[in-house]
């Protein structure tokens, strides 16, 4: 596995930092009563994900790496619910929701495509 020089050239990162600026455009448009509740959440959740990308870059072990990017996988799913409950709570439209979903699908996958490639380094 080819190590890029920068946690910014992992496809991964960049997909999840394409999701994090869409959850800042889109949560701008929530209810203020959700300032400190979803909004906050989605926000955090969200922005846990390249940034746990970008700490496991830098570990030294693939243990210690995948380790980061498993609580990245986690907070991507958190994000999943947060879709969904903004939806049924009709504070994002279809495009919107849209948008989300096709960029936590895309982040998702190349994490997951990541980690699989690392789980199995770790095994041989």
């Amino acid at each position: 596995m080819d190590t890029p020089k920068t946690f910014k050239n992992l496809s991964m990162w960049q997909k999840s930092h394409a999701f994090v600026l869409e959850v800042y455009k889109i949560t701008e448009k929530y209810p203020k009563t959700e300032t400190f509740g979803l909004v906050s959440q989605f926000r955090r959740a969200a922005i846990s994900i390249p940034a746990n990308i970008a700490e496991g870059y830098r570990r030294n072990s693939k243990a210690e790496k995948l380790r980061f990017f498993n609580i990245a996988q986690a907070s991507l799913e958190e994000c999943r619910y947060y879709i969904l409950l903004s939806d049924d709570l009709n504070f994002i439209n279809d495009e919107e929701n849209a948008s989300l979903s096709i960029l936590i699908e895309e982040a998702s996958k190349t994490l997951n495509g990541y980690c699989a490639k690392l789980s199995e380094d770790i095994r041989s």
